[in-house]
């Protein structure tokens, strides 16, 4: 089968869990035999290509300026076309950042082209005109993120002339205006992966603009496909979808059956670890207060909080206004080697996440031997049976079962042990295998509602 797959991060450039699924899924596609062509919002670009290899030759006839068109090593069936944008939505660095971080083992061999693109006059209320000269006249953007998803759709429906697929597949809000010029133009059925929502970044504050985006994009789809059970539940009540469209596919992590062991560290202090974008969604300020629980009983710990978003200026504030600054380490946004030490560092993580549809953080820890406490109300705690749940609200709770695990070696021991067999029943290919039916499905609804 032959997919076109819209999402607005990938490795290299990432800035949280969505880039690790689309790479994790990508590769087990293509390990399955599927040709995915992967269009991405981001010019690849000499600054960022430590560990890649760029080959630009001159212009190639069929594709449009600023086009990047790129492979990588490790996939067999996957080409990624990167197209001149700055759709950057949660990056580390504060509203519009996105941060790079480095991949093994991959070589990228580059082609910058020029096409004769069609227009899209006539696709109602999705995105601008596709000619060439509209392009540049937009290039230099102005931070507008809902204008740039509609610059990124005329970019995504001019590159799709030129490819044969059989399907498109859209990841998230940004790519669903997209997704939908696509399918329309070339009358291919649509499948959207909702990995989050409104709901969950924003709580009942939605942005209307956004929730409006997102609502078109599962009721234009032909199927869709939801992280977790909890993002099911929550596109039926909130966004109105009939409960037949909507399958679920529960992310994984790739293991390859090795787990790394943690590095022998001397220190005196236990390590307690948040790791993820320290924002609403993630209940960074819950697990401030539990670790103030905790050393109220136990003195010897040391809290870590791994990551950037717009409340770590608030959350260091709160430390200090808890008494607590001196037990709190802010490590800013990690990357690469150094996600890999924290892990390995670590004697508990915490997931304390107010809304999340899924959460692949957990997973990394488990697959790094680390005992896991997570919110109930997150999408993995549907598939993980060997973690500690906790309500995220519940910070007393979650400060007992913390010291539970610090104080009980065999408690620990069995967390890891028992957690790392779970994790590794996880896999990308199962992932893959579910999103081909839903492809299936999509074909044949799409089929019987042609004229």
């Amino acid at each position: 089968m032959n997919i076109f797959m819209l999402g607005w991060e990938f490795p290299p450039f990432i800035s949280g869990g969505l880039g690790t699924a689309c790479y994790g899924l990508t590769r087990a596609l293509s390990d399955l035999g599927h040709r995915v062509i992967f269009v991405l919002p981001q010019t690849v670009s000499t600054e960022f290509t430590t560990h890649v290899t760029l080959r630009t030759p001159a212009a190639v006839k069929g594709f449009i300026p600023g086009v990047t068109s790129y492979r990588l090593d490790e996939f067999d069936n996957v080409e990624f076309r990167s197209v001149p944008s700055t759709l950057k939505p949660y990056g580390p660095a504060g509203p519009g950042g996105m941060e790079t971080v480095h991949h093994t083992g991959s070589t990228v061999t580059s082609e910058t082209t020029d096409p004769h693109a069609p227009t899209t006059a006539g696709v109602s209320g999705s995105v601008i005109s596709t000619g060439s000269k509209n392009l540049n006249a937009v290039a230099h953007y102005d931070g507008d993120m809902v204008g740039e998803t509609e610059r990124y759709a005329a970019v995504a429906v001019a590159l799709a002339r030129n490819e044969n697929f059989d399907v498109v597949h859209a990841h998230d809000w940004m790519t669903y205006p997209a997704g939908i010029a696509v399918a329309q133009v070339y009358r291919k059925p649509l499948v959207v992966h909702v990995h989050s929502t409104e709901f969950d970044r924003s709580g009942e504050h939605v942005n209307q603009r956004i929730y409006d985006i997102e609502r078109r994009g599962v009721h234009m789809a032909d199927r869709v496909i939801a992280v977790s059970h909890f993002t099911r539940n929550l596109l039926l009540g909130r966004y109105g979808i009939s409960p037949d469209r909507v399958e679920v596919v529960h992310n994984a992590i790739d293991t390859n059956g090795k787990l790394p062991l943690p590095s022998t560290i001397r220190r005196d202090e236990k390590i307690v670890l948040f790791l993820g974008r320290i924002t609403m969604q993630k209940g960074p300020e819950y697990f401030l207060q539990a670790a103030k629980l905790v050393l109220q009983h136990e003195k010897n710990v040391r809290f870590v909080m791994a990551g950037s978003g717009d409340m770590a200026r608030g959350m260091i504030e709160l430390a200090a206004e808890l008494g607590i600054g001196q037990k709190v380490v802010f490590t800013g946004f990690l990357r690469g080697d150094d996600v890999d030490r924290v892990y390995k560092m670590a004697d508990l993580y915490v997931m304390p996440s107010v809304s999340e549809p899924f959460g692949i953080a957990p997973l990394e820890a488990l697959s790094h031997d680390v005992p896991v406490i997570i919110s109930k109300q997150s999408g993995v705690s549907e598939i993980l049976t060997h973690v500690l749940k906790v309500d995220f609200w519940d910070t007393h709770e979650m400060a007992n079962k913390i010291i539970a695990v610090l104080r009980h070696p065999p408690l620990q021991a069995t967390l890891r042990e028992h957690g790392s067999f779970e994790v590794n029943r996880l896999t990308w290919k199962d992932a893959a295998g579910g999103c081909v039916q839903a492809y299936g499905m999509a074909m044949g609804q799409y089929g019987r509602k042609r004229p």
